[in-house]
């Protein structure tokens, strides 16, 4: 279990991308995606805690509206409001991807292309610019927690992508919450990720003790 909260761990440091001079491009790419929304989820503390994380996601179970595991013998309920207010989310905009403008799209299409053409929704990400090779990694091993191979980009991600970029209003906290309800639905055999995340919540609750961080 270790490893595979590990193989979906991703974190930014943010203050140190923004820094970035001698690529604009990348530079641009981690501008939107800060202005996004998603400072606060993609560069929280690294708090791995793997025992707890293990019997979270073992006993988790959806309940109403809310994810609820047991920790330590005791219940630990993850409520959409505290996990948007833990990542300061937005909470207003669109949560299905296939929102996204047909107009946009066919722009991002050639913005993303790393030869200036038009280039598929779907497809090897070798076609695009190198900024938008690692923003479709960083969406598919941090936020869609994809297994396998990043070297394809799904119509999904290249929505995304495109949301993020022109800066059309998402959201984050439906469309993560939503991943984190995936992950926990036995019945869809999903990658387990928000390793980090899930960590800085359950740090933050008072009622249960954590143990040893995962170096």
């Amino acid at each position: 279990m270790a490893s595979a909260f590990i193989t979906h761990f991703y974190q930014i440091n943010f203050e140190s991308v923004l820094m970035i001079h001698d690529h604009e491009g990348m530079l641009n790419m981690f501008k939107a995606l800060e202005a996004s929304g998603l400072r606060r989820f993609l560069g929280c503390e690294s708090v791995l805690y793997e025992k707890e994380l293990g019997h979270f996601f073992d006993t988790a179970l959806i309940q109403g509206e809310d994810v609820t595991g047991v920790i330590s013998g005791k219940f630990v309920s993850i409520l959409p409001t505290l996990f948007a207010k833990v990542f300061d989310l937005p909470t207003e905009g669109i949560a299905n991807f296939s929102e996204v403008p047909k107009d946009t799209l066919y722009d991002a299409r050639s913005l993303f292309s790393k030869e200036g053409v038009q280039i598929d929704v779907h497809g090897k990400k070798k076609y695009m610019k190198h900024e938008f090779r690692l923003l479709n990694d960083i969406l598919a091993k941090a936020l869609t927690v994809k297994a396998g191979s990043f070297d394809s980009v799904t119509v999904e991600r290249f929505q995304m992508m495109t949301a993020i970029q022109y800066g059309l209003k998402v959201n984050w906290s439906k469309v993560l919450f939503n991943v984190l309800n995936d992950m926990v639905d036995k019945s869809q055999r999903k990658a387990k990720g928000f390793a980090a995340q899930i960590g800085v919540i359950l740090k933050g609750m008072p009622t249960i003790t954590m143990g040893n961080v995962l170096e």
